[in-house]
C-alpha cells in the first residue's frame, strides 16, 4: 500500500485530491495536513513512500518543508502544488529535490501520471539502498548453524546504529567478516571502513599509525600525516586485535571514545572526528585486565555490544555448505569448473579437529580441488587433506 501525505491549507484543494487518489488506486492511503507545520510534524513521526504539498502556506511553507525533508529523509518524493503565481518557484523547487510539480486546479491525467512516477521512482530507490546495504559477496558469512543465525540476526538489530562493538573468537573463525557486514549494512556504508591490525604494528608506532603524527614528532616524521582516526572520519574504524594494543595507545583511544577528538602525536591541538569504533581480539580482554594489559575503561566503552564468533568445531554442521562456497570461489577465481564433494567425503571432512578454523578449512579445500580428481572423494579427503 502506498502512503501518501497531502499538505494543503485550502480545505476545497485536498478534498479533491484525496477523492481522486482514493478513487484512482484503492492501494493509496492519503493522509492530510493543513499547513507545513503540522506536515513536517507528520514526515518526523511517518514513513511516506510520496508527499504532495503546496508550495504558499501558513506557518511554515512548501519549500521551507522540502528543505527540512530532504535533510531528515532524502528518499522521500516531493510533488509541489502550485498557483499561477509560483511557477518560477516550482521549477526551483525540482533543482532543490523535488521530483515534479503541478498546478492548480490539478489537471487529472497529469495528477495521476505524476504520482504513479513518484511512485514508482521511491520503489526503485528503496531498492537500490537495499541491493547496495548488501553485503559484498568477498565478505558473505556462510552458515545456517545456530550460532551463526544468531550473529545474523544481532547485526541486522545493530548494525543501523552508531553502538560500538567487541567481536571475540579464536583466530580464523570471521571476525572481521562480521566487521564488513557491520559497515556495510550501517548508514555509514557509502563512508570509508578503515582496518587497523594492532597485532602487525610495533608498539612505538601504533600511536602515530592511529592519530598521525606532526613534523618532527619524532625522528622519521618528516611531514604531518594523518593518521586512521581522521582516515575513518564519518565511517567506521576496524581494531583488530586490539588486544595487543600498548597501554599508552589504549589511554588515546578511550578519550577519542569519550569525546569524540584525536590529537596528532607531537601536537596539543584536537581534532574532532566522527567514528564509529568495531573492535576484534582472541584474547580474554578479562584476564588481560586482570593482569593488567588492558584498560577495564577501555573494555566497557567497547563492549556496548559483545558478539562472540564460534570456532568452527563448535558449528561444523556449516562445513557442507563452506565447502560449497569456497569450491565455488575458487572455480571462479581460477576460471575453472567447480568440483563437486562427495557426501563421504564431507562427512570425513566434518569428523575434522579444525584448529585452524574457517582458515584452515578454506586451505584444505583448495588443496583438494587442485589434488584431488574430477569429483573430490573420500579417498581424495584421507589422501590429502590431513597433510598439514
Amino acid at each position: 500500500m502506498a502512503k501518501i501525505l497531502l499538505i494543503e491549507d485550502e480545505a476545497a484543494i485536498r478534498r479533491v485530491l484525496v477523492k481522486i487518489l482514493s478513487e484512482e488506486n484503492k492501494t493509496y492511503s492519503v493522509e492530510e495536513a493543513v499547513d507545513g507545520l503540522e506536515g513536517m510534524e507528520k514526515i518526523k513521526d511517518e514513513d511516506y513512500d510520496l508527499v504532495l504539498c503546496d508550495i504558499k502556506m501558513p506557518k511554515m511553507d512548501g519549500v521551507e518543508v522540502l528543505e527540512a525533508t530532504k535533510k531528515i529523509k532524502p528518499e522521500v518524493p516531493f510533488v509541489m502544488i502550485s498557483g499561477h503565481g509560483d511557477l518560477d518557484t516550482a521549477v526551483n523547487t525540482m533543482r532543490m529535490g523535488a521530483f515534479d510539480y503541478i498546478s492548480k486546479p490539478p489537471d487529472l491525467n497529469r495528477l495521476l501520471n505524476t504520482v504513479r512516477n513518484a511512485l514508482d521512482r521511491k520503489e526503485l530507490v528503496v531498492e537500490n539502498t537495499r541491493l547496495k546495504k548488501k553485503v559484498s559477496k568477498n565478505y558473505e558469512m556462510i552458515g545456517e548453524s545456530q550460532a551463526i543465525v544468531r550473529i545474523k540476526e544481532l547485526i541486522e538489530k545493530v548494525a543501523h546504529t552508531d553502538a560500538r562493538v567487541l567481536i571475540t573468537g579464536p583466530n580464523g573463525t570471521g571476525k572481521e567478516l562480521v566487521a564488513h557486514w557491520l559497515h556495510q549494512k550501517s548508514d555509514r556504508s557509502k563512508s570509508p571502513m578503515v582496518e587497523v591490525n594492532c597485532a602487525a604494528i610495533p608498539s612505538e608506532l601504533i600511536e602515530s599509525e592511529l592519530f598521525g603524527h606532526v613534523k618532527g614528532a619524532f625522528t622519521s616524521a618528516n611531514k604531518d600525516r594523518a593518521g586512521k582516526f581522521e582516515a575513518a572520519n564519518g565511517g567506521t574504524i576496524f581494531l583488530d586485535e586490539i588486544g595487543d594494543m600498548s597501554l599508552s595507545a589504549q589511554a588515546k583511544v578511550l578519550r577519542a571514545l569519550q569525546e569524540n577528538k584525536i590529537s596528532r602525536v607531537g601536537s596539543d591541538k584536537d581534532i574532532k572526528v566522527d567514528v564509529r569504533v568495531v573492535a576484534a581480539t582472541n584474547k580474554d580482554l578479562k584476564d588481560e585486565i586482570e593482569n593488567n594489559k588492558f584498560r577495564e575503561d577501555l573494555y566497557h566503552r567497547l563492549a556496548v555490544i559483545l558478539i562472540q564468533v564460534p570456532s568452527l568445531n563448535d558449528r561444523k554442521e556449516d562445513i557442507p555448505l563452506l565447502v560449497d562456497h569456497f569450491s565455488a570461489k575458487i572455480a571462479s577465481d581460477q576460471g575453472n569448473n567447480k568440483k563437486e564433494f562427495t557426501d563421504e567425503a564431507l562427512e570425513i571432512l566434518k569428523e575434522y579437529d579444525w584448529r585452524g578454523n574457517v582458515r584452515e578449512l578454506r586451505n584444505v579445500v583448495e588443496r583438494l580441488i587442485i589434488l584431488g580428481g574430477e569429483k573430490v572423494t573420500a579417498e581424495d579427503v584421507n589422501l590429502f587433506a590431513s597433510k598439514f
